[in-house]
């Protein structure tokens, strides 16, 4: 079976966890194609997706934009949504400059903490 390149990217950007996903917590909004934005919390981050809140359900294949603090909107597809929770795939690989700048801002939540 011949996949497109954008249905190769969601199925890695699903199942093949090479990109690591650092667990943290992020204020952010996210929109969904067609409806408001709203106030969300990001679970994990990748290169190539996050999981966040979110009370209303999405769904599969749905366009959507994270507006994480400081930064443009990134466009993204719902890969999943269960229990408040959605899984995205980012539209284009997150730059890994972007990425460690928001790491190195909000930290991981298993990394240990300075006191």
């Amino acid at each position: 079976m011949v996949h497109k390149p954008q249905d190769r990217y969601a199925l890695a950007a699903q199942e093949d966890r090479c990109a690591p996903r650092t667990k943290l917590t992020i204020p952010a909004q996210l929109r969904a194609s067609g409806g408001r934005a709203f106030q969300t919390v990001v679970h994990d981050l990748s290169i190539s997706g996050f999981s966040a809140a979110a009370i209303n359900r999405m769904h599969e294949g749905q366009l959507c934009w994270l507006t994480l603090p400081g930064l443009e909107s990134l466009q993204a597809q719902v890969v999943w949504w269960e229990g408040s929770l959605v899984g995205c795939a980012f539209s284009e690989l997150l730059s890994p400059i972007v990425h460690d700048s928001i790491l190195a801002r909000y930290g991981s939540v298993d990394a240990p903490r300075p006191y």
